[in-house]
């Protein structure tokens, strides 16, 4: 497979880095991966993807390059785009939909991100790889890393979903919880880094997870028949989803592959409990400063300092977008109305896009016909602690009143 990209940059000062050297961060920053576009441009063509497998591979020139018998896969992707009308009517808009990442090898759109991580990581020769996780980032790479044959650390907040502990242990990651947040599982594996020989796969602390994530737009952009919406709403923790999508329009505007100018209006979903990009972007500022006391549901939003910080706000800023914090206390309602309207299984993450939808709408930033997309991030069974409700109970024995069943 031939390779095009051209080198690694630095996302905060644009210097240049070896492609093919094991990188980490470029003073404490993420580093983005850069393509010949033009290259890809003469060998890659829409008519050539209608042959190629359902899945994320399908867009190997835009990937980093890996030989088909070293990918390390499950058979990810392609994710559905699911049309929502009846969630639509409930808020006043006519072209809603969402993509339902749930559906992936992992329950998660993590799924992507370490595809792209670990298969990057065996091939620069990493046999063990640690990550911090508010949850389902350590599922995925636990399962990707055992793909692998590689040796796998997870530390979690204790308060983690029960159900994202167990498929740690399951896929034989060494699982630990710790009394506190992601940023502190992240500060003990920067401090076990000598000691234990690690490589740190944590949200944008090497190149290769954006390249993962980016291929959720190349899909929707594919999906739509290149024709972009124009909002997107993203449940915004680390932000490499959306990071990724942000850096795969443009690749796939530089290639001349989309059929209009139009970029979507990218939306920062966060919850009230955990906002510190909403209040950098409010603020008008670049970076965001820690949230303290950070506090939520949703816990993959759960991030109360993003490394790639400013990279989520320079996307959202570019597109025109915005960032949005909705009411911790409206979390599980907005996920039971979306399940209920549309059958499909939201994450509480998701479900924070539900209600910023909702308020947008209200607010009038969003119109009736504009045409919108909801990612689902998750499947709303991985979150047994944010699905409690109350259940009407029969009794085998006694006969039962029909009308009051209807009723009920």
């Amino acid at each position: 497979m031939r390779s095009y990209v051209t080198h690694l940059e630095s996302a905060i000062d644009g210097t240049h880095l070896p492609a093919n050297e094991l990188h980490t961060l470029h003073k404490d920053r993420p580093i983005w991966v850069r393509y010949d576009l033009d290259a890809v441009r003469n060998a890659m063509s829409k008519d050539a993807l209608l042959s190629r497998a359902p899945d994320l591979w399908r867009y190997r020139e835009l990937l980093p390059p890996a030989p088909d018998d070293e990918i390390v896969t499950l058979g990810e992707g392609m994710s559905p785009v699911l049309p929502c009308p009846a969630l639509g009517k409930h808020v006043g808009l006519s072209d809603v939909w969402m993509k339902d990442e749930s559906q992936l090898p992992t329950g998660s759109f993590k799924s992507r991100g370490q595809a792209l991580a670990i298969t990057m990581a065996k091939k620069f020769g990493v046999t063990r790889v640690a990550i911090p996780t508010a949850g389902n980032a350590g599922g995925a790479m636990a399962a990707y890393a055992a793909r692998a044959g590689m040796e796998a650390y997870v530390f979690m907040p204790d308060d983690t979903p029960a159900i994202n502990q167990y498929e740690c242990v399951a896929a034989g990651a060494k699982t630990f919880l710790v009394d506190g947040l992601i940023t502190d599982c992240g500060r003990i594996i920067r401090e076990g880094k000598d000691a234990m020989g690690w490589f740190d796969i944590s949200t944008l602390k090497e190149p290769y997870r954006i390249e993962g994530k980016k291929t959720m737009g190349l899909e929707l952009a594919e999906q739509f028949e290149w024709e972009l919406p124009d909002v997107i709403l993203y449940p915004t923790g680390g932000g490499t989803g959306l990071i990724g999508m942000w850096k795969a329009f443009a690749e796939l505007a530089a290639i001349g592959w989309l059929n209009s100018d139009k970029m979507p209006r990218m939306v920062v979903v966060q919850s009230t409990g955990c906002c510190p990009i909403v209040r950098a972007f409010d603020a008008g500022e670049r970076f965001a400063e820690p949230h303290e006391g950070a506090n939520t549901i949703a816990s993959g939003i759960r991030v109360p300092a993003a490394v790639g910080d400013f990279m989520i706000l320079d996307a959202v800023r570019e597109s025109g977008g915005t960032a949005i914090a909705v009411p911790e206390e409206s979390i599980i309602d907005a996920m039971n109305l979306a399940a209920r309207l549309e059958g499909i299984s939201v994450c509480p993450e998701t479900a924070a896009c539900v209600g910023a939808l909702e308020t947008l709408k209200s607010q009038d930033w969003i119109q009736p016909d504009e045409r919108v997309v909801i990612f689902n991030t998750g499947a709303m069974q991985k979150y047994p602690e944010a699905m409690a409700v109350e259940m009407q109970t029969i009794d085998k024995n006694a006969p039962i009143d029909w009308n009051k069943l209807i009723m009920k």
